[in-house]
């Protein structure tokens, strides 16, 4: 049996030999099974592209946790024949490179594996596999996204009320400010003094970032993760980095909510193209429901399921409902007009943080029905 960390797998795969398993930790990376050096080459370098060091044998491992407990298994097609017997599992990938050979579909069928990927076509796919595996991914994040439907409209606070409202029910919360003019979501939560990244910082971001690695290195505010634009001029993050950011954010699982702008250049349609759930806040008032108009017109495109939120105090003759019907949006709820929310931030109170007050208690039943199996707002 010959086996090797990346360090040295080209020199193990040419000897034969390597370091036993037992005398090194273990480590996150996939298991490749392969003796064709050309092939290896092709995946420790899309490893080392996902940021994860694998484990390479020339067949399956004689210590069964070596064939099991390693989160995605790469069997070369070369290898694939040494592979039959071996105990079937979840995530086991094989990889080749001839696309004429109709034998590589019943290999796989033979070995259990879950999809036959081909190089160096798959090449972008297999290092999403790969990163995908060692992150530990599962379900996806629930993204929601909050828009005004004119300017004062209040989706800043909305926000910033259902990522603390998310974070009581212990989540994994990320709070994204999505508008790069709308003066700081962490000051809005009292986090600017806080240490970590802000959106410059991703400006040249490309491809995949790792999701735990991004996590770590915002700001964290009373149990949520806080993306913000900092106080320096601000930066232009493009659409691929926006892409890459909240694409690992949402990996994470949990929950990510984004504060959007009004406006619809590129990054924020990137933006909005992550979204699961879109809310409009429109005040009761026949201006900012002509304005919405034009918002959900523009949203509409993007988001697969964009609802209202309307907040109080109503024009004459108006109430949630109409204001809803009249921009043929369902309604996500009302939210009551709260004067307290003003006092709270002059005493330094993030909105939506006390769950008795009406912003909060509004954040709580939102996310009771959102977040419950099978749910929607």
């Amino acid at each position: 049996m010959a086996t090797s960390r990346t360090s040295g797998a080209r020199g193990a795969a040419r000897s034969g030999a390597g370091e036993s398993a037992a005398a090194e930790p273990r480590r996150t990376g996939p298991l490749i099974v392969t003796e064709d050096l050309g092939l290896l080459d092709d995946l420790l370098r899309l490893c080392a592209a996902a940021g994860v060091e694998p484990e390479v044998h020339h067949r399956v491992p004689e210590r069964r946790a070596g064939w099991t407990d390693p989160p995605l298994v790469l069997v070369g097609d070369d290898a694939a024949g040494r592979c039959r017997g071996a105990a079937r599992r979840a995530g086991l990938v094989l990889v080749g490179r001839d696309r004429d050979d109709p034998g590589i579909w019943r290999l796989a069928v033979e070995i259990g594996a879950e999809c036959v990927l081909r190089l160096p076509e798959a090449e972008s796919l297999l290092v999403d596999r790969i990163a995908d595996a060692a992150e530990g991914v599962g379900r996806q994040a629930l993204a929601v996204g909050v828009v005004g439907g004119r300017g004062g409209a209040g989706a800043s606070t909305l926000a910033c009320g259902l990522a603390l409202a998310a974070a009581r029910t212990g989540r994994r919360t990320l709070l994204v400010d999505g508008d790069p003019l709308g003066g700081g979501l962490d000051v809005l939560l009292g986090g600017e003094r806080e240490e970590g990244r802000r959106w410059p910082d991703f400006a040249a971001s490309k491809g995949r970032l790792a999701g735990g690695a991004l996590e770590e290195s915002l700001p964290s505010v009373r149990g949520v993760r806080v993306l913000s634009w900092g106080r320096e001029p601000t930066v232009p993050v493009p659409p691929e980095a926006v892409r890459s950011v909240l694409a690992a954010a949402r990996r994470r699982g949990g929950v990510v909510v984004v504060d959007l702008p009004r406006g619809t250049d590129a990054s924020a349609a990137e933006a909005v193209a992550q979204l699961d759930l879109g809310l409009l806040v429109v005040p009761g008032e026949l201006r900012a429901v002509a304005a919405a108009h034009r918002v959900a017109s523009t949203l509409s495109a993007g988001v697969r399921d964009l609802r209202a939120v309307v907040r109080g105090p109503y024009a004459a003759g108006l109430d949630e409902r109409w204001v809803a019907d009249a921009l043929r949006l369902p309604l996500a709820g009302e939210l009551p007009y709260d004067p307290g929310i003003v006092a709270d931030q002059d005493a330094g109170v993030p909105p939506g943080a006390e769950p008795r007050g009406a912003l909060g208690r509004f954040c709580d039943a939102f996310w009771a029905r959102a977040l419950a199996p099978g749910g929607a707002a």
